[in-house]
């Protein structure tokens, strides 16, 4: 163990990145060209494709297609230094960021700095939710939900009790966002498609799957005419879509929430339950912020310059999820389009011929929205131009396919997809047990 602040050489800038996401992984990118040195920290050793995620919950794709090695991934940029540790600790003022991985532990000295150490699960306060009700935000994640929902079919077969059945077949997804709609179109997919016909004793076409929200329509930030095609689509295939509904509690085997419109309080009781209905960005935001001077947000987001930089600190750049700007969301696509300015700006600096504003400030090129509802199904808004059905569909594939980082993920993944086109059968319904309650026993360890 060391705690010499170490950087690669004495004569170059050197650029620390927290996060090896969307932003983190664009922002190394594109300082490949750069005259400068470029440490890539992340507590995972892969690059996660987060949007698909629900495709892994539900044994669509293997983790591996959407979480390819960051290693590999950065073989051919030899100006970059990837670090497998969690940042406990970024000191603004001394200009270091300190990393560890077990035992281990290393300070690194940086020039210039960009956070895009992303996002979790937020329970807004209701953190005891989290027993019961797992997000969707890790591989660990989705893993421990494919668990949970493959097993509640399997042991619904070796049930004789027929309120026991129908409890072991009630699915409620907390959320209707696009990752809780894109979830419960697959788990209908699943119930009504590629489990259909598989157990002798009841059919799993009797799931109950319940999308709640605490907000008037599905999609919110789609718009009314979309979220309620949305609406319409899901409840064709069988969805239960309770909206104004604010989970008030879960337990084992409960989700309660209250009726904003009548004050009512209603109980579902069913096994599975998935939290997708909100964010929270990394503690690192907050400590960064309060050295700033600046106070993050509800969500822990840190308030940012124009430029992306934090309060006074013109070498401190905060972008994607954990940083607040003109309201802008946190997609993907901001991630994107954030970390490459911020790595632009470095760029500038650094390059004593460059006659680029070094404090150019950021502007965000809408690409739109989308989510997949279910097979053929989806919606896309696009500025005011909104796409729904078949062609939205094409339009997502098309996009995520694009996406997907590297090529062997991105064959693996099209070959998943083809095949899922023409056959009823998933390759990646696997029950982990130790992934399905794993979290919780590391939990309560943690918490003795």
């Amino acid at each position: 163990m060391t705690n010499t602040p170490y950087r690669p050489s004495d004569d170059r800038h050197h650029v620390v990145i927290i996060g090896a996401g969307f932003g983190g992984l664009n922002a190394v990118k594109q300082l490949k060209g750069a005259d400068v040195d470029v440490t890539l920290i992340d507590k995972k050793n892969h690059h996660l494709f987060q949007p698909m995620l629900y495709q892994v919950a539900t044994g669509m794709i293997s983790s591996g297609e959407i979480a390819p090695s960051t290693r590999q991934l950065l073989r051919h940029q030899d100006n970059v230094n990837f670090v497998n540790g969690e940042v406990t600790d970024v000191d603004i003022k001394a200009q270091t960021v300190t990393a560890e991985l077990g035992e281990y532990s290393r300070t690194f000295a940086y020039d210039s700095i960009i956070v895009a150490a992303g996002s979790g699960q937020s329970y807004f306060g209701n953190d005891h939710f989290a027993e019961f009700a797992p997000g969707m935000k890790t591989l660990d994640d989705a893993l421990e939900l494919r668990s949970r929902i493959v097993s509640a079919f399997e042991e619904a077969e070796l049930t004789d009790d027929p309120e026991e059945r129908e409890r072991l077949l009630t699915f409620i997804i907390v959320g209707a966002g696009p990752t809780g709609v894109e979830l419960t179109g697959q788990i209908v997919e699943m119930a009504h498609r590629t489990l259909a016909d598989l157990y002798n004793h009841y059919s799993p076409m009797a799931a109950k799957i319940y999308l709640l929200d605490g907000a008037p329509q599905v999609l919110p930030p789609f718009g009314k005419r979309l979220g309620r095609k949305a609406k319409r689509a899901l409840e064709k295939q069988g969805v239960i879509v309770r909206l104004n509904a604010m989970v008030t509690d879960v337990t084992e085997d409960a989700v309660t929430y209250k009726n904003m419109k009548t004050e009512e309080n209603v109980t579902i009781e069913g096994a599975t339950k998935i939290w997708s209905a909100g964010v929270a960005a990394s503690p690192l935001g907050k400590s960064i912020a309060e050295q700033a001077g600046v106070e993050a947000d509800r969500a822990g987001r840190v308030p940012v310059n124009k430029d992306l930089t934090v309060g006074n600190y013109d070498n401190v750049y905060v972008i994607g999820d954990m940083m607040g700007l003109d309201r802008l969301p946190g997609l993907a696509q901001v991630a994107i389009q954030t970390g490459g300015h911020a790595a632009k700006l470095i760029e500038a600096k650094v390059d004593e011929e460059s006659t680029a504003d070094e404090n150019e400030a950021f502007d965000y090129f809408d690409k739109g929205s989308m989510a997949i509802i279910s097979r053929f199904k989806a919606v896309v808004k696009l500025g005011k131009t909104e796409i729904t059905g078949f062609p939205a569909w094409v339009m997502w594939m098309a996009l995520h396919f694009t996406y997907v980082t590297g090529l062997r993920s991105r064959l693996a993944v099209t070959v998943n997809w083809l095949t899922n086109l023409v056959s009823r059968n998933r390759g990646n319904l696997e029950i982990t047990q130790q992934q399905r309650h794993a979290r919780n026993i590391i939990g309560k360890k943690q918490g003795e």
